[in-house]
């Protein structure tokens, strides 16, 4: 198995390690948890850059690299909703969205019909990860003691439920939307894709 194939599974492997750990009650485990989940994050940039360099690109790789991500981003809002940061509804949405589109994309590769990512899709990834970047430093900030205290009202404010309400509001719709016109965009490629499968 080539190294970012090997990255990949080593992200999949630290999801549920950083769900389980951010989800504990000990202060020292929820840092853990926020230092595997960046780690996690960065495995996804390296075996990125790493197959497109020396051109590792699988089939498997295709296939469970973006699952992956999908995955780890999944488990961080559902740990968020768990702990009551976020909304549930909000957070099914984004699941959905991204899981449909995501499994598209997967199937549209096996069978070598290309879809497109468009600019909007990956400002909309951007947007959502440097948010759910944002909730999960401000939550770990808020539950340790030695930052928190002294910086109750910067804490007060970075964690404001109607800014992170809203907030996570425009990030669903962005996703929504976005998702949306995806689909009405690649109708042509989704019905051709389907014909295929047939």
């Amino acid at each position: 198995m080539v190294l970012p194939n090997q990255l990949t599974v080593l992200r999949i492997i630290l999801t549920p390690i950083f769900f389980i750990l951010l989800l504990s009650e000990d202060t020292l485990l929820k840092q853990i948890a926020l230092g595997v989940f960046l780690v996690a994050a960065l495995t996804d940039w390296y075996d990125g850059w790493l197959a497109r360099k020396f051109n590792y690109i699988t089939n498997w790789g295709r296939v469970w690299d973006p699952l992956a991500d999908k995955i780890l981003t999944s488990a961080a809002f559902i740990a968020l909703v768990l702990l009551g940061k976020v909304e549930l509804w909000m957070v099914i949405i984004i699941l959905l969205r991204d899981f449909v589109i995501t499994g598209l994309r997967i199937t549209s590769d096996y069978r070598k019909i290309l879809f497109p990512t468009s600019v909007y899709a990956k400002w909309k990834t951007f947007l959502q990860m440097i948010f759910l970047y944002y909730l999960l430093f401000v939550y770990v900030g808020s539950v340790t003691k030695q930052i928190y205290i002294g910086n109750e009202k910067i804490f007060e404010l970075l964690l404001n439920q109607s800014f992170i309400y809203f907030g996570m509001l425009i990030i669903t719709l962005l996703t929504l939307h976005s998702g949306l016109t995806y689909l009405f965009h690649n109708r042509q490629l989704i019905a051709k894709l389907f014909k295929r499968e047939n």
